[in-house]
């Protein structure tokens, strides 16, 4: 059984002291008795960090990536904090750590925090606490806070409603199956980064993606010859195409950038991407709309985590399932059924 937190975390944690991050991070990472009031003491001071995410496949090198990219701001003396998601153990639920393993050479940096987080079977690739995480970070004080995913499932998706700026990292391999990447990734992109640029197969797959950001906008490629599209011959003017669009309606132009990771090659023109697009989202008011849209989906998460803990921790509802197990298995009533008792008996009107 674990105490609430004290006041004197609370006092420690806006005093600088790791050690009180640390613990704050567990205390909600777990759930503990308290969590939610750690984050409604902090929440005040949350709100000025850059959040960046960082999504892709496995094996894009996203953890090395995160790494450089962690290094490369910290040149500019800004501090850094790092939430890893790993795979978790479907039997204890906790991180494997090998991200925290791959970034060994960065984790003595004082001006750098890492945390693994296990995604504990979410199949989006986030941990359902890795926001509230990412709040902590923010609140404590770190200028940026990077966000890696697991790459499976609908993480595209889920960075976009986390992060301020979500990165999408691909390898040149990636080129294969680029026809069937989902629309969806397309529209959460806000930067593209080819890792492992020395490998064959880059510059191809960076002129299919400036192919299909042209193409997104409506626009049909010009060089088409009878063979069908150069992709060489086009590239340069879909980019400009991007750029021209991008320019009249004062949106962005979402750039492909080459990086070779172990190396460092193209990790400084990533932190001034980065740099840039965080510019464009503070002067076009749509980090606002962003912030605004992440609190309002926290507040549905809130009020649905504690109508679950009412339904099932507190209420009537594991018993009422219990004593429903046989009448369900012999088709007497439907899961819906013993949903409206469960649901009635906490007061509301299912219908």
């Amino acid at each position: 059984m674990h105490a609430a937190p004290s006041d004197e975390l609370l006092e420690r944690f806006r005093a600088g002291q790791r050690t009180a991050l640390a613990r704050a991070i567990s205390i909600v990472e777990d759930g503990r008795p308290g969590f939610e009031r750690i984050l409604h003491q902090l929440h005040a001071l949350m709100g000025r960090a850059h959040r960046v995410g960082v999504t892709g496949p496995p094996g894009a090198g996203k953890s090395t990536l995160t790494s450089k990219l962690a290094l490369e701001l910290r040149k500019a003396d800004e501090k850094v904090g790092i939430v890893a998601v790993d795979p978790s153990s479907p039997f204890t639920g906790g991180a494997l750590l090998g991200d925290r393993i791959r970034m060994n050479n960065i984790s003595t940096d004082p001006g750098i925090f890492i945390r693994s987080m296990a995604s504990r079977g979410h199949l989006g690739g986030l941990a359902t606490t890795t926001k509230e995480v990412a709040d902590l970070l923010d609140a404590y004080g770190y200028d940026r806070v990077l966000l890696e995913t697991v790459g499976v499932g609908q993480s595209e998706l889920e960075i976009a409603g986390t992060a301020d700026t979500s990165v999408v990292v691909l390898v040149p391999e990636s080129g294969d199956s680029i026809q069937a990447m989902k629309a969806g990734l397309m529209e959460v992109a806000d930067v593209f980064v080819i890792n492992k640029a020395d490998r064959p197969g880059a510059d191809r797959l960076a002129q299919e993606l400036e192919l299909m950001l042209h193409m997104r906008l409506g626009e049909a490629p010009a060089n088409a010859g009878h063979h069908g599209v150069s992709l060489k011959s086009v590239q340069k003017a879909a980019r400009a195409g991007v750029q021209a669009r991008a320019e009249e309606s004062g949106g962005w132009a979402i750039p492909v950038l080459k990086t070779v990771a172990q190396s460092g090659e193209g990790i400084d023109e990533l932190a001034r991407t980065l740099d840039r697009h965080r510019g464009y989202l503070q002067d076009s008011g749509e980090l606002s709309r962003r912030r605004q849209a992440r609190l309002a989906e926290r507040v549905r998460a809130v009020v649905e985590r504690r109508l679950q803990r009412l339904a099932w921790r507190m209420g009537p509802g594991e018993q009422i399932l219990a004593d429903s197990l046989a009448e369900l298995e012999a088709g007497e009533v439907s899961p819906y059924a013993v949903a409206d008792r469960i649901v009635t008996e906490l007061g509301v009107n299912p219908r």
